[in-house]
């Protein structure tokens, strides 16, 4: 299960509380010798550690090659939205035939659903949502060279469904009633868009990070990132918060990114988000 997979089926991974399992030689050997903490694995063995200095914390992301996690595809993608949003900042990359790994510089703030701001939900879902309407607005369609549309999104589906690698047990529970050719019946009529930005890919509530003053201090994992419909995020952020948080919040994300709710849009891109990667 990846990360995806564990948000929509309400199996979510928490920051707070990580298996404790040996380090990986590669990981302890970029660490060079600085303290390491595990703070993130997800069901296909990725999995994510802090490592502090004296020159400050950094990030490693670190994959079995039997993932079928792609970092390349991230950094590639956080070089280019570095100029225009908070995004961290590429320190290294590399693989070889049984792993691969990601650094990347360490952003300011939490994430969004560690117990801090768990406890505090009002403000950490309207950073969600405000997070998210600057990055859209931030980050230009026309000079992004990646796409997340609807139509690429659902001919991939159908390429891995052919493949047979696609399995509705995975769904979240209000889809389960669908085998995969009836969610695929149903998301060949695309909705029209209602405006094309640079969507982040994953936009949960886990993947933003919030400052000690309660707002959006950026995000992380843009592994997806790339041009589509708004609502391809804001279906997944607002399904997220739910998750996250409780079932009162998706409208006060919806108010503070600063948009009336869309119920088709947003069933839409959640049945389509079921059947990502």
């Amino acid at each position: 299960m990846s990360d995806a997979e564990e948000q929509r089926t309400g199996r979510v991974g928490s920051p707070d509380a990580v298996r404790r399992k040996p380090v990986p030689p590669r990981v302890a050997e970029l660490a060079a010798g600085r303290p390491v903490r595990e703070v993130w694995e997800n069901a296909v063995g990725g999995r994510t550690f802090e490592v502090a200095g004296a020159a400050g914390r950094y990030f490693i992301k670190w994959t079995p090659a039997s993932s079928g996690i792609d970092l390349a595809q991230e950094a590639t993608r956080l070089e280019w939205a570095a100029p225009y949003i908070t995004v961290p900042r590429v320190l290294a990359l590399g693989a070889d035939d049984t792993e691969s790994w990601l650094v990347t510089s360490a952003l300011p703030g939490q994430n969004a659903v560690t117990e801090r701001w768990r406890a505090e939900p009002t403000t950490a879902v309207a950073a969600i949502g405000e997070g998210l309407r600057a990055m859209h607005e931030a980050m230009p369609v026309t000079a992004c060279p990646f796409s997340w549309m609807a139509e690429d999104q659902l001919a991939d589906a159908r390429r891995r469904a052919g493949l047979g690698h696609l399995d509705s047990t995975g769904f979240h529970p209000v889809h389960l009633s669908l085998s995969i050719e009836q969610a695929l019946d149903r998301l060949a009529d695309i909705p029209p868009a209602d405006r094309l930005v640079v969507c982040h890919g994953d936009a949960c509530a886990p993947n933003t990070l919030i400052t000690d003053d309660g707002r959006c201090s950026g995000h992380v994992d843009f592994d997806q990132l790339g041009v589509a419909d708004r609502w391809a995020d804001l279906a997944v952020a607002t399904w997220s918060v739910d998750w996250n948080y409780g079932p009162q919040w998706e409208g006060l994300l919806l108010s503070a990114y600063g948009i009336d709710p869309d119920p088709d849009r947003t069933r839409y891109y959640r049945l389509l988000w079921d059947l990502g990667p």
